[in-house]
């Protein structure tokens, strides 16, 4: 009753982690650059520069002082600091006000900050199976149709 602090294997975790990856967190910290693929079978942070692509199964966190230039697919995002690419989110997509994001992505849910630079073509649809092409502008947002 009270007290008993006993937890059940039968729970569920309430992560955006896979299975076996509870509580994990990977980062690469500021001043650290990488060049190709990174894998991430939990969540990951990024506080430095990786130009490639980037494939996580939980989340990814650009931090203030991240940048990516590339690809990531990821089950949900959030960016603070710089991505130029594509993304390719299957959840949520979390965009702060100091983010400056410039390229495609197609995610289920969007969020943009107030502030935040925001140079999209985005497609929004559940699990990305009928996509359908929406201008996204949020306040403090900018929209163009094309990148130069």
């Amino acid at each position: 009753m009270f007290g008993n602090n006993k937890t059940t294997s039968n729970s569920t975790p309430k992560t955006s982690s896979g299975p076996g990856s509870q509580g994990l967190l990977n980062s690469l910290v500021v001043g650290t650059s990488i060049d190709g693929i990174v894998s991430a079978d939990s969540d990951i942070r990024i506080d430095g520069n990786l130009k490639g692509t980037l494939v996580c199964k939980g989340k990814v966190i650009i931090g203030t002082t991240g940048s990516i230039e590339g690809e990531i697919k990821a089950q949900n995002a959030v960016i603070e600091g710089r991505f130029k690419g594509v993304l390719q989110i299957e959840d949520l997509l979390q965009i702060k006000e100091t983010a400056q994001v410039e390229g495609e992505i197609n995610t289920d849910k969007l969020s943009v900050s107030p502030g935040a630079k925001f140079n999209v073509v985005s497609k929004m649809s559940a699990s990305h199976q009928s996509s359908t092409k929406a201008s996204t502008n949020g306040v403090g947002a900018s929209y163009q149709n094309s990148l130069s």
